[in-house]
Parts: C-alpha cells; sequence; structure tokens
C-alpha cells in the first residue's frame, strides 16, 4: 500500500516556497459514453494526512466513499462541480473538463495559494501548474480524485434506475461490451454524449 506521506514531493516542495493553501484537482469521466464529467476541487490540512488517500483507480469502492466523508469532513475546503452530457457535446471533453475544474476552484470558500492539477491548465487567477499522473503522484490531487469519482459513481448509479439495462451501476457510462449492445438494441438515453456515440447508432435514433 502506497502511504500518504508518499505522495507529498509537490506539496512539500511548495511549502518550501512558502504556500499554506495548496488546492489539488482532478476530473473523472472524461471518456465515458453517458453522463457527466465532474471535477473536484480541494484543499487539505497538510500536518495530519488521511492514510489510504490515493489514486481513487486504485481504491477499492467502500473504502473511496469512506475516505471521501473523511476529507469532506477534514478538508479545509472542497468543492465539486459536475458538467452533464449536454455541456459536453456543446463545449467538447477537452473544454468541458478545463471549465469544470476552474468552475471547482472558484467555488471553494477559500482561495488557494496554488493549485495543482492533473495534466492539464487552466485559465484562472492563480497559479496553477499540472502535473502527468498527477493524481497518482499528489496527495492533494488524489482526495480531489476520489471526491469527483464517488459523486460521480453516485450519480450514475442513480441514472442506472433511471434508465435500466444499459449497466450503468457497473459501467458509470463507459464503452463496455453490454452498454454498447444495449445502445445498439435500446437507442440513447437522456445522458448519453451524442458526440460519442455515433459509431454506435444510426442517425435516425
Amino acid at each position: 500500500m502506497v502511504h500518504a506521506s508518499e505522495l507529498m514531493r509537490y506539496e512539500e516542495e511548495l511549502m518550501k516556497e512558502g504556500c499554506r493553501l495548496i488546492c489539488g484537482v482532478d476530473e473523472v469521466g472524461r471518456g465515458p459514453l453517458a453522463g457527466p464529467v465532474t471535477c473536484a476541487a480541494v484543499i487539505m490540512p497538510l500536518d495530519a494526512l488521511i492514510e489510504g488517500v490515493n489514486d481513487s483507480k486504485k481504491v477499492a469502492k467502500k473504502k473511496r466513499e469512506r475516505l471521501a466523508e473523511e476529507i469532506k469532513s477534514r478538508a479545509i475546503a472542497w468543492s465539486v462541480v459536475s458538467y452533464d452530457n449536454q455541456k459536453v457535446d456543446e463545449m467538447n471533453i477537452l473544454a468541458a473538463t478545463k471549465a469544470c475544474m476552474a468552475e471547482a476552484v472558484m467555488s471553494l470558500a477559500v482561495k488557494p495559494d496554488v493549485v495543482i492539477v492533473d495534466a492539464l491548465k487552466l485559465d484562472i487567477p492563480v497559479r496553477t501548474f499540472g502535473i502527468v499522473h498527477g493524481d497518482a503522484q499528489s496527495y492533494s490531487i488524489a482526495a480531489a480524485s476520489i471526491l469527483a469519482k464517488v459523486e460521480r459513481d453516485a450519480f450514475m448509479q442513480k441514472m442506472d434506475e433511471v434508465y435500466p439495462g444499459y449497466g450503468f451501476a457497473n459501467n458509470v457510462g463507459y464503452g463496455t461490451a453490454q452498454h454498447i449492445a444495449a445502445l445498439k438494441e435500446l437507442g440513447p438515453t437522456p445522458i448519453h454524449r451524442c458526440t460519442f456515440i455515433g459509431n454506435f447508432v444510426s442517425e435516425d435514433e
């Protein structure tokens, strides 16, 4: 298991520069055929780390949900924002992701000294830099990735009840064989991304 202290290299460098309020930002849901892209921004206290925080993809579901609650309760500030499939279609996924991330940062109750984000550059009035695979290298980004994934997964779980047959509870909108087969048989739902599903549905659907 990766210890939280092993994900502090970037934060420690920034703290040496005098930064205290370090905001981690991450997104979940850039690749799915359905559902929103969800972005989280979080400023964590860095003097008492939460063990188990890691890239959300490497943390089991139940543990992720417990960690999300602990992150929220201990965070200096946190924010989660989702852009729905219509916004993704209108803006394109990269533009929607950047705008969603920026909104998450600007929604924080406390203004950060610096923002570290997984791989992207954001157009915000705060010093920002991107770290490739940041969710696996930064404690703050990993904490944000957990908040974003838990929020989006919970939404897709509800959508599984609203639109049964697509397997949203399991695939959370990603293009699994079951999902694609259902898309071809049942057609798209109102939460499908039209710009993502052209290969799987005919124009008249």
